[in-house]
């Protein structure tokens, strides 16, 4: 058992050490730039040893963001029954912010974490990536939903109405903050939070705007 612990250990230790080369690298000299060589030697490793861990390069650009995104599911779980699917997801994202740190410091930093999200939004391979992995993830999320609420996904669309809803908005505030010249945890959260205020007011009939007939 006590060797079933440490072999595992290592193999957490030598992941993570794989996360912060990677994200250092593609943060200092750009995502397509860097080759998987250069991020098992930073490591002291070899290429096998990468792909036994990330069978992708992609994989590991996204692993601090698949961190995330474990909280927030889990976070959604975690809601009592009864309370809506709509604030279901508000608390958990709200919650999956205030947590950020725990989520992957013993990785990196919050601030590296940042600076990688900028690279993604500012390189259009990853990008197209996360429009892909986004897909996957509402649907997963529209899947929770449906379990929560007792309606049948394939039958109710009221599920992924309002997960497209939420993840819509929570992509335009991303892409709004991840192209400012400096990222802090407090602005993507205040933004994030700000957007999803919006949300309830801006699907109302009547925006206020003064319009003239």
């Amino acid at each position: 058992m006590r060797v079933t612990g440490l072999r595992e250990r290592k193999k957490q230790r030598t992941r993570e050490a794989l996360i912060r080369a990677a994200i250092e690298l593609f943060i200092e000299r750009g995502y397509e730039q860097t080759t998987v060589d250069e991020i098992a030697a930073a490591v002291d490793v070899s290429q096998r040893t990468f792909f036994r861990y990330f069978a992708t390069k992609e994989d590991v650009a996204f692993a601090l963001h698949d961190m995330i995104e474990q909280r927030f599911f889990a976070a959604v779980r975690e809601q009592p029954p009864g309370v809506p699917p709509s604030q279901a997801m508000r608390i958990a994202i709200e919650s999956t912010w205030n947590g950020i740190g725990a989520s992957i410091e013993d990785t990196v930093p919050v601030r590296v974490y940042m600076r990688m999200w900028q690279t993604i939004e500012q390189t259009p391979a990853l990008v197209a990536v996360l429009l892909r992995r986004s897909i996957d993830s509402s649907e997963r999320l529209a899947a929770e939903i449906a379990r929560r609420e007792g309606v049948d996904l394939e039958t109710d669309p009221r599920p992924r109405v309002v997960v497209a809803a939420y993840t819509g908005v929570m992509q335009a505030a991303a892409r709004h903050w991840g192209t400012n010249a400096e990222v802090t945890v407090d602005a993507a959260r205040e933004r994030t939070m700000a957007y999803l205020d919006q949300l309830g007011p801006s699907l109302s009939e009547d925006w206020g705007t003064g319009r003239k007939d």
